[in-house]
């Protein structure tokens, strides 16, 4: 990413294309803080509806958000695909969905039909273009690195995140009637973890480890099939599982080991670095595999030996999450300054922060341990949940700080715009 003879300011979409959706996720995570602060050990009420509602703020609102984020600007990056009018593409799909995010957490909230029927053509207005537009341009692409690839396998199991998302929610508003909604739910949560959220950072994860931290390249099996691997299990598991009711665990133990897999592969290769400094995001990316292949492991014991409690089965889905915030933070703070050192050296400002400047290697690694806390008493909470308030509080403090990043770095990009002389490319030289 950070070799940009291949990417021209053509291309790339719009700075703020990319800025609003972290931002907008940035603030998601704040509510999701304030929501666990304020709902307690209520949150760990299976399927309840307080429940429901930070599970969702965090899928929907926080890392739907970072992940299209990452996918305007990665695709250009990764795959060579340009989106026609990325900025209206985006703005078509950020405000829709953020109306039909909140739509659905007040649906959660009161069980009104009407805002559950809302959230649905929201939702599906918002995500359907986008996602259509995306795996329209990577199919066209005639030789697919192993990155592109995966991308489009994460988004095929967005469609069927979205698909079966939608039946649930018609099933809840009393609109449609099914016998299946268990296997239902556990297909949507399958998708939404292994499918989407894993299936899109393994397959980012292939291009940037190596780029960003000079490392020696994944092993062929794993970056050429892995994505794909996932994705045929997600949808046989989700199949069989209206059929014969273990399947459902059987494929999860098969989802589990191959995340695992992935887990222990990433952090031998961050180990294998060239580069010996180890910054922030490098620990960002080293607390995420750890975090997933101890979810992935306790996925594994559930499947044959069951939760010899339900706490258990919570720090499973609390590992979960600090995996994908944990790659979120570390990506965030790679892409943001690079975003605004490319963009305003592209447009032949002079004096360009480096990105260094633009965001200081400091202030990530003091996230670094605001994040590391948050999850620490978030664990705690399990067994003490007086702790959540605190858990609650960091959450907070966690998504302020990159809230305020964010910020900081739209205002020197606009500020160097505003401030800075641009190179005159019609000059003479000698």
């Amino acid at each position: 990413m950070f070799d940009n003879n291949g990417l021209s300011l053509q291309q790339a979409p719009p700075i703020s294309v990319v800025l609003r959706f972290f931002l907008v996720g940035s603030i998601f995570g704040i509510v999701e803080g304030i929501a666990i602060a304020s709902l307690g050990a209520d949150i760990t009420i299976p399927f309840g509806k307080e429940s429901l509602i930070v599970v969702h703020i965090f899928t929907l609102g926080i890392m739907l958000s970072f992940m299209l984020g990452a996918l305007f600007q990665m695709l250009p990056v990764i795959g060579g695909v340009v989106l026609k009018e990325p900025e209206l593409l985006a703005i078509r799909t950020q405000y829709p969905m953020l109306a039909g995010t909140i739509s659905l957490l007040l649906a959660f909230e009161y069980g009104y039909d009407a805002l559950f029927i809302l959230a649905v053509i929201l939702l599906t207005v918002a995500i359907t273009p986008a996602l259509l537009m995306m795996l329209k341009a990577l199919i066209a692409i005639r030789s697919h690195s192993a990155s592109s690839a995966g991308m489009g396998w994460a988004l095929a199991s967005l469609s069927a995140v979205l698909f079966l998302g939608i039946l649930l929610a018609l099933v809840r508003a009393g609109i449609l009637q099914t016998g299946g909604y268990t296997e239902l739910r556990s297909g949507h949560i399958s998708f939404g973890l292994f499918g989407w959220i894993a299936t899109l950072i393994v397959s980012i994860s292939f291009q940037v480890i190596e780029m960003f931290y000079v490392t020696p390249p994944y092993p062929r099996p794993v970056s050429r099939y892995l994505p794909f691997m996932i994705t045929v299990s997600a949808f046989i598991g989700a199949a069989l599982s209206f059929f014969y009711e273990p399947a459902s665990k059987l494929f999860e133990a098969i989802l589990s080991t191959m995340t695992a897999i992935y887990a222990i592969v990433t952090l031998l290769r961050l180990s294998q670095r060239k580069r010996p400094l180890a910054d922030a995001t490098v620990w960002f990316w080293r607390v995420g595999a750890t975090s997933l292949l101890l979810f992935s492991l306790i996925r594994i014991l559930y499947v044959f030996i069951g939760f010899p409690a339900d706490e258990i089965r919570e720090i499973s889905y609390l590992f979960f999450g600090a995996f994908a915030l944990s790659i979120v933070f570390g990506m965030s703070y790679k892409i943001v300054p690079f975003l605004v050192w490319f963009h305003l050296n592209a447009q032949g400002y002079l004096e360009a922060p480096m990105m260094h400047e633009v965001i200081h290697p400091k202030y990530a690694m003091r996230h670094l341990y605001i994040h590391i806390a948050s999850v620490v008493l978030s664990i705690l909470a399990i067994f003490k949940p007086t702790l959540w308030v605190y858990a609650g509080v960091t959450i907070c403090i966690s998504f302020l700080w990159l809230t305020a990043a964010i910020y900081r770095s739209w205002h020197t990009y606009l500020y160097t715009q505003r401030h800075s002389k641009r190179f005159d490319m019609s000059m003479d030289f000698p």
